[in-house]
């Protein structure tokens, strides 16, 4: 989906209909000091917004993703439709707060979270980190949106020069940090970033547009992705696809350990 509206049923696979959960002992592992950032790095906790507008499998994988991290996490699912609404208490006892990718109708899927947006701005403002993977990267854009970004989004395939025509689920080459990379992409955002702001581009597309950034909001962190780090085999699979590169995470944990450091 792209930030001008326009839905897609490409949109609609395997990890739209599989509803992915986790067990409720792996939701609810531990509690830890309250205020952002204050967790240890050996007690992280990662809160992912897994609601109705949401692809049900995509929440899961970014499970997977932070907990076999190297410096993993414990995870719990927040939204709603799940045990735990966005809170102001929720998010006090998390460091990372996730919002993966997946929907379809941006516009609906921001009156669901719009009630929360001034409380995840301002505690990433406070030092919160805020991961945003395809649809959650367009959410920190503005109009709508959380707006925690130095710059703005848009669809990369509607970008000049855009390598990749339309919405269909591929494979797209960046350049990360000066070298050749191959990504799953499925109309994902590229990042268009106000000038001289303060921001580490780590991925480009083709087109030179950003693809992956890490920028600083108040005391915190935005890490956003365009194409998708946290994708498994299964997803390439489905779809027919080959990874040059093979299937591998380290451009995720570099993402992630980019938005949150060791704090």
């Amino acid at each position: 989906m792209n930030r001008n509206g326009d839905t897609r049923s490409t949109v609609v696979n395997r990890r739209r209909l599989l509803f992915g959960v986790l067990p409720a002992a792996a939701l609810m592992v531990g509690c830890g000091e309250s205020g952002a950032g204050a967790r240890t790095a050996s007690r992280r906790l990662a809160l992912i917004y897994n609601g109705a507008q949401g692809c049900p499998g995509c929440a899961p994988a970014v499970a997977d993703l932070l907990q076999g991290a190297p410096h993993p996490f414990e995870v719990k699912y927040v939204g709603p439709g799940t045990e735990i609404p966005v809170s102001a208490a929720a998010l006090a006892e998390a460091q990372l707060y996730v919002q993966p990718g997946g929907g379809a109708d941006l516009e609906a899927t921001w009156q669901s979270l719009r009630g929360s947006a001034g409380l995840i701005r301002d505690w990433v403002r406070d030092g919160g980190s805020y991961l945003g993977l395809c649809f959650g990267g367009y959410l920190a854009g503005r109009n709508p949106g959380f707006d925690l970004l130095p710059g703005d989004t848009n669809g990369y395939i509607n970008s000049p020069g855009a390598t990749v025509p339309d919405a269909r689920d591929t494979v797209v080459p960046v350049d990360w940090q000066g070298k050749p990379r191959h990504m799953y992409f499925q109309d994902g955002p590229a990042f268009f970033l106000d000038d001289g702001a303060d921001a580490t581009v780590l991925a480009t597309y083709p087109n030179g547009t950003a693809a992956v950034v890490v920028a600083p909001y108040g005391k915190g962190r935005v890490g956003v992705s365009g194409p998708h780090p946290e994708a498994d085999e299964s997803w390439y699979a489905e779809k027919g696809l080959t990874n040059p590169d093979g299937v591998h995470f380290d451009l995720a944990y570099e993402l992630i350990e980019a938005t949150v450091g060791r704090r």
